[in-house]
Order: C-alpha cells, then structure tokens, then sequence
C-alpha cells in the first residue's frame, strides 16, 4: 500500500510516522508514506493555500485550485482520495478494514477555517470525521486514519495474533479486561480466576466481559 498526505504543516508527522508500528512498517516495505507539503502546489510567491471566504465570516479557507494541482501530480489510476472534515461520515473499523485494502490512498488534511467545498463535491472519494468535536486541523484525524490502516497490514504487527484478540475485532465488540504484575497492589487485586491456570474458564470468564 501506499499513502500520500497533503497538508500545510508535514513537520507534525515526522515522529508519528517514524515510530511505534507505523515506522516499523514503513521500514519493512509493509506500506509506502509520503507527506506533502500543500504549499508546493501554490502559484504565488507567498505559498499561499488559503484566501478570504465569498460571502464574508470569520477566517481563511483553502483554496480548491491548489488541492486541485495537488491531486493532478498525486493521482494514479486507482488510486482513492479522502477528505478528512467534521462534515464526513463517521470512521470507524469497519471503514478502516475496507481501506485496508486500497492500493493507493491520498489523505488531505485541511486547515484554517475549512476547505473549499468544491473539494468536496468534485476532487474526492470520501469524506470522513472522527468524531463530533472541532479540532484545530485534520493532521491529527490524518494520523489517526492512517494508524488504524497499517496496523491491519500484513506484516504490520510483531504478533499478528493481536488482532484477533484486540478491542474491536471482528465482532466490534470492546476487548475484555487485561491485568499484570503485581497480582495485587494497594489492596486492589486481579480476578482470581486469571490466576488460576484454567484456560478454559479464563476464556467463559473473558468472554462474559
């Protein structure tokens, strides 16, 4: 797989993109990240992206021509562009194992006061939000998207097993309760049934959770 990210601050995903499971990926060839900067795409001196909105309010928007510009470098057949807006249907897991299985994915992470919406209705595939709740950008819904993605890879993971046994697998439902050492602590003790050795009772007992 391959992801591209438009954004107008690439510096935010250096270390998000280089660490943990996401930078393990990327090194093993699991999957292919590059973050663009937007302002690449600008015709002017002043790189800018943005411009008063018609009609008046409070703000910048980004402009449809330099996404535009953006997405006609980036663009291969196949390949599926996603807006990251509060205007978007909700992601969640099952959004993530469908995307799993793109070859191409351009993500675009807009700022300021929001994006011409002539992006919306005309340069992307999916619109998608992370939940109801204004953030400053889409970089961190970006990461966000992005992280929920690899880890579904093949190869991704160090114990592919995690998967099957993590919160929202399959089933969708919540992962089960998980404890370690010490057994108890400040008088708060593990179940007693996870220390029993009775694998078969664990797994009623985590079940019932």
């Amino acid at each position: 797989m391959k992801i591209d990210v438009l954004t107008i601050f690439p510096e935010m995903f250096e270390k998000v993109f280089g660490t943990s499971i996401i930078g393990r990926a990327t090194g093993t060839g699991v999957v292919e990240i590059k973050v663009h900067n937007l302002r690449d795409w600008s015709d002017d001196n002043y790189k800018s992206v943005d411009d008063k909105p018609f009609g008046g309010g409070a703000g910048m928007v980004m402009r449809v021509d330099v996404v535009d510009r953006a997405l006609t470098d980036l663009k291969k057949p196949g390949s599926k562009v996603i807006l990251l807006d509060t205007k978007g249907k909700m992601y969640n897991q099952k959004v993530a194992e469908t995307l799993k299985s793109e070859e191409h994915l351009i993500l675009i992470a807009p700022h300021f006061e929001g994006i011409d919406h002539r992006v919306h209705d005309n340069l992307v595939d999916e619109v998608y939000s992370i939940g109801p709740y204004v953030l400053s950008g889409g970089e961190l819904p970006v990461m966000v998207m992005v992280d929920s993605i690899v880890r579904l890879l093949p190869g991704a993971l160090g114990n592919p097993k995690s998967l099957e046994e993590e919160s929202y697998s399959e089933t969708f439902e919540t992962e089960y309760p998980q404890y370690t050492r010490p057994a108890e602590y400040r008088g708060w003790k593990v179940p007693e049934i996870l220390l029993s050795g009775d694998h078969k009772k664990i797994a009623e007992w985590r079940k019932g959770k």
